[in-house]
C-alpha cells in the first residue's frame, strides 16, 4: 500500500465515521465519542510535552472524563461554564498564540504544558458539542472552512508557492498557500450567501477571520513539535500522523466560531 492510498484511505474512513456521527449519533453518543478524541488529543500533547507515558495517560483520561462530567455535575451553571470555557479561547488564540509564536516561546515547563492543553482541548469540545446542537448543517459548514482551507492551501503550496510564511516554524508552508486557501473560501462564501441567503460581505468577512486562526492553529502546533523535535504529534492515524495533527486549526477555529454564534443568538 502507498502512502498516498493510505493516507487517503484513512481520510476516507475518518470522514464516513464522523459524518454517520454529526447526522445521526444522540447527544450522548456524540459527546462520548468526541470526548474520547479528545482525550487522544490530549495524550498527543502531554507526550509532545514530555510528559513519562503514564502522565500523559493519566493526564488524558482525565481531561476525556471532565469534559464528559461537567455538564452533569453543573447542570444549571453549565451554559454560563461553557460560555467561560469559549471566551477563555477566544483570549488564548487572539492574543496569547500570536504573542508565543511572535517571541517563539518555548515553554517546556510541565504546569504551563498542562494547563494549555486544557485550553485547546477542552474548549474545542465543548465548541463541538454546542454546534452539534444547533444541526448538523451548523457544525459541517464551519468545519468545512478549515477543510476547504487546508486543501486548497496545499495544492496552492504545491504548485505555486515560493514565499515563506514562517520558515523557523513550519518550511513547508507559503503565502502561497494561504491565498488559494482565501480563494477557494471567498468561493465557498459565495455559494454560503447564495444558499443561505446572508450578505455576502459578512461572510466573506467571516471565512477571511476563521482562516487566519486556522493558521494560527496550525502554525502553533507546529511550533511546539519543533520545540519537541517531533515530526507528528502521534502514530494513530495511518499516513496522517497524530489525531492532534489533524484537528490543530479545529482547536483554534471551532470556539471562535462558536463565540461568535452565541454572539449572534444573544443579539437577535
Amino acid at each position: 500500500m502507498t502512502p498516498l492510498f493510505r493516507r487517503v484511505l484513512t481520510a476516507l474512513v475518518m470522514l464516513g465515521v464522523f459524518v454517520s456521527a454529526v447526522f445521526w449519533a444522540p447527544g450522548w453518543l456524540w459527546a462520548a465519542l468526541t470526548a474520547g478524541v479528545a482525550g487522544l488529543a490530549a495524550y498527543e500533547w502531554a507526550r509532545l510535552s514530555d510528559f513519562p507515558p503514564l502522565s500523559a495517560r493519566v493526564y488524558a483520561a482525565l481531561l476525556a472524563l471532565t469534559a464528559l462530567a461537567l455538564p452533569y455535575v453543573l447542570t444549571e451553571p453549565w451554559p454560563a461554564f461553557q460560555a467561560g470555557l469559549i471566551v477563555l479561547a477566544m483570549g488564548f488564540w487572539l492574543v496569547v498564540a500570536p504573542l508565543w509564536l511572535l517571541s517563539q516561546w518555548r515553554a517546556q515547563q510541565v504546569f504551563v504544558r498542562a494547563l494549555v492543553g486544557v485550553v485547546l482541548i477542552l474548549p474545542t469540545w465543548v465548541a463541538l458539542q454546542y454546534l452539534h446542537s444547533r444541526g448538523p448543517g451548523i457544525l459541517l459548514g464551519v468545519m468545512a472552512i478549515v477543510w476547504i482551507a487546508d486543501t486548497a492551501a496545499y495544492f496552492a503550496g504545491r504548485h505555486f508557492g515560493h514565499r515563506k510564511l514562517a520558515p523557523t516554524i513550519s518550511p513547508g508552508k507559503t503565502w502561497e498557500g494561504v491565498a488559494g486557501a482565501w480563494i477557494a473560501l471567498a468561493l465557498y462564501a459565495v455559494g454560503l450567501s447564495l444558499w443561505v441567503g446572508m450578505p455576502l460581505l459578512s461572510l466573506v468577512l467571516m471565512v477571511s477571520g476563521l482562516l487566519y486562526l486556522s493558521v494560527l492553529g496550525d502554525l502553533f502546533e507546529s511550533w511546539i513539535k519543533r520545540v519537541s523535535g517531533q515530526k507528528d504529534s502521534g502514530k494513530t492515524l495511518p499516513g496522517h500522523g497524530g489525531v492532534l495533527d489533524r484537528i490543530d486549526a479545529l482547536t483554534s477555529t471551532l470556539p471562535i466560531a462558536t463565540g461568535m454564534l452565541m454572539w449572534l443568538e444573544h443579539a437577535v
